[in-house]
């Protein structure tokens, strides 16, 4: 193969779809090797980070989120991806656009800004989001941005460890624990159709969501778990959020708020993989902290799923669905 295609294919690969030949340990650390550009034209899915942790509610850090998902991903660009036996890059044409810019020093423009970002992606091109974070409030001005474009209300597939629906009536506040409180109450989103994953902590009001706890899922499996939630969402606009802490601490130690009794990485994957009959109109994985991570096995499992995203999104774009 030419020097042309190998290494540095962030900067150097000539065009979207396919990948180059990269040294894992070495090159620029765009997702899974992809080209960094801000230039939208030809791009199914668009990667981006927030790098937000200011309405986290106890341990700092997952603005340095996106960047370990990225450095993590290095793997996963080198073979075809298991089990899907093929490289999603053969067909689905992804960019890297970088971070999301706002002015940590002025927490008041901060939503806002998040929602331009969105906007500025999925209104002037017709790509789909992959978003890292960052702590789970950029969700929120990201559903903005998607229900601006999809139209309200939408349906959300949540995997937590936390419902995220505490009571919260300050449209201005950063907390990454009310934001589908406020989506549900502005009309963004529509809990009979929405489903929450994993979920391991008590609230005395679900907002009407239908919730497969943690528990739940360990007695009744994967499978189980996938049939309700194709049942429960159908073919609705759908905006996937997963939250890493959605996983066991054993599986995923490096996030800020940490919960026992959570999935084991196997079973998050199998239930992500199986969802390719859902009409997915974006994504996010959120809240790694890699400060609290051991042999960086939380961005691991976090690269892991997001590349099972994409995965997802090819097979709908070759069936001719995306």
């Amino acid at each position: 193969m030419s020097d042309a295609v190998c290494g540095d294919g962030a900067f150097r690969r000539p065009g979207l779809i396919g990948s180059s030949i990269e040294n894992t340990y070495a090159g620029a650390l765009s997702f899974m090797r992809r080209r960094y550009t801000r230039d939208l034209t030809d791009a199914d899915v668009v990667v981006s980070g927030v790098p937000l942790d200011l309405a986290t509610t106890f341990r700092p850090g997952a603005r340095l989120g996106p960047a370990a998902v990225r450095a993590a991903s290095v793997q996963l660009a080198e073979l075809n991806l298991f089990p899907w036996g093929f490289d999603p890059f053969d067909d689905l044409a992804v960019i890297d656009y970088g971070d999301c810019w706002f002015d940590a020093h002025r927490p008041w423009t901060i939503r806002e800004s998040i929602v331009q970002h969105a906007r500025d992606i999925i209104f002037n091109s017709r790509a789909k989001m992959l978003t890292f974070g960052g702590d789970h409030f950029i969700t929120y001005p990201l559903l903005q941005a998607h229900a601006e474009k999809y139209g309200k209300p939408l349906s959300l597939l949540h995997f937590d460890a936390h419902c995220d629906t505490w009571q919260d009536d300050d449209e201005n506040s950063l907390n990454h624990g009310t934001m589908f409180y406020k989506a549900v109450n502005n009309g963004i989103i529509n809990p009979k159709t929405s489903v929450q994953v994993g979920i391991r902590t008590w609230n005395s009001d679900f907002m009407g969501m239908n919730m497969l706890f943690a528990p739940w899922i360990h007695d009744n499996g994967t499978a189980a778990a996938v049939q309700q939630i194709n049942h429960i969402i159908g073919k609705n606009p759908v905006y996937i959020t997963f939250d890493i802490d959605c996983l066991d601490p054993a599986f995923a130690p490096g996030t800020g708020t940490p919960v026992a009794g959570g999935l084991s990485s196997h079973q998050a994957l199998s239930i992500v993989r199986a969802l390719g009959d859902l009409n997915i109109i974006g994504m996010d994985v959120v809240e790694v902290a890699p400060a609290y991570d051991h042999a960086e096995i939380t961005a691991i499992a976090a690269a892991h799923i997001a590349a099972d995203m994409l995965c997802l999104l090819r097979n709908r774009k070759v069936a001719g669905k995306l």
